[in-house]
């Protein structure tokens, strides 16, 4: 007499998969371990680029697209031009300009902690005089104490930058530094400025005090200018000339947010090549998982044999292992997603940017490892359901 075929859940079917996993459990810890380092890898790289992504759109819409920025190119001999000393005044002049301001770097000064170290070591740290509106112009913060003002402008007195705050080892304002050979007092620590990334290594002076002190001949190296977003495109057209209407080729004029755009488009690129290799090592994940169930499928033949004969169809054999598959993927894809998550919010943490992850982040992980598992259990699915209970049972 057939035995009538056996009705067996979808509870059941579980049960069935995860016993045949907890028998090997060395060798499914193993198999899930390739499709969470693949899961982990495509997360972390979606989780990081759409925090680095928010951050740098945090910074743009923080300081603007709109700032301008003029610096002496080289003249016909190609020797350093300068700009003129009127440059900062013609270019406040100009219609749709709100705000301009400069610096200037002092050539042949050095900022030092103390007078004991060689004047040759630097640290990367340059010396410049600026005007009191420099934050104003390019929306930078202090982090600590104060920026100058028309009192502190004509003392010695310093604002450092972050990383030159950093390398002097100072996180408050009251030490002194060595600078331009007489000690300085630090009255500000500035926060990084995404606009004018090279003066995080510079210690500022006051400009007055510059022309007094430093023999500043008030020259300015880079004039600053904010102007209205409508009005970027036609500004950059006459900066030039306006700024030095002598030599007007002698001029450089550039668009500081344009760096900041160019470095969203860089890791978008670099984005496509992780999540390349991430796709990769998902792919290896789960020929290892279809490996495993081969095997499997070839170790217990003998109990195949016996729920064949004892009335299993070959449909329940099929789905059998496929849910091992599945769940074997899923454990992985699982894990991958909590690491990738975990990943991109310490990185978030670590840059003080936002907490921006897309739920669908957290989907892709998990549908991923569910879409491995099917397609790396329907081989061995299949070969298990193709044994005959007198096959399967002959060869154990």
């Amino acid at each position: 007499m057939i035995p009538a075929p056996a009705r067996l859940s979808a509870w059941d079917l579980a049960a069935v998969g995860l016993a045949g996993l907890r028998a090997r459990r060395g060798r499914a810890v193993l198999s899930a371990l390739g499709v969470a380092i693949g899961i982990a890898s495509m997360i972390s790289v979606l989780g990081i680029s759409a925090v680095s992504s928010a951050g740098l759109q945090e910074q743009l819409a923080r300081v603007g697209t709109n700032v301008l920025t003029v610096a002496p190119g080289h003249s016909i001999l190609g020797g350093q031009a300068s700009l003129p000393l009127e440059s900062v005044a013609r270019v406040s002049h100009v219609p749709g300009v709100v705000g301009a301001t400069a610096i200037a770097y002092m050539n042949g000064a050095t900022a030092r902690r103390t007078n004991l170290i060689d004047s040759a070591v630097t640290n990367g740290v340059g010396v410049a005089a600026a005007r009191l509106d420099l934050l104003a112009t390019l929306k930078g913060t202090v982090r600590s104490g104060t920026f100058l003002n028309a009192a502190t402008a004509r003392y010695p007195a310093v604002v450092l930058g972050t990383y030159a705050a950093d390398r002097f080892g100072i996180d408050r304002p009251g030490r002194q530094i060595f600078v331009a050979g007489r000690w300085m007092t630090v009255i500000g620590i500035l926060d990084p400025l995404p606009l004018a990334p090279d003066l995080d290594a510079t210690a500022l002076v006051g400009w007055p005090y510059a022309e007094k002190e430093l023999g500043f001949d008030g020259h300015p190296t880079i004039v600053y200018e904010r102007s209205t977003a409508d009005r970027v495109t036609t500004i950059a057209k006459v900066l030039a000339a306006t700024a030095n209407p002598e030599h007007p080729d002698q001029v450089q004029v550039s668009r500081p947010s344009d760096a900041l755009t160019a470095e969203l488009a860089a890791r978008a690129a670099f984005n496509g090549l992780f999540l390349g290799l991430g796709a990769v090592a998902l792919l290896v994940g789960g020929i290892g998982i279809a490996n495993v169930m081969v095997i499997s499928v070839l170790e217990r033949r003998q109990e195949i044999g016996l729920r064949r004969s004892l009335g299993a169809t070959r449909g329940q054999i099929r789905l059998q292992f496929v849910v091992e598959a599945v769940v074997l993927s899923l454990c992985g894809g699982v894990t991958g997603t909590i690491v990738g998550l975990a990943a991109s919010l310490l990185f978030a943490f670590a840059q003080g940017w936002p907490l921006a992850l897309p739920a669908q982040v957290i989907t892709l992980g998990v549908t991923a490892a569910v879409l491995v598992g099917i397609v790396s259990g329907l081989y061995p699915a299949r070969r298990a359901a193709a044994l005959t209970p007198t096959e399967a049972l002959a060869t154990g």
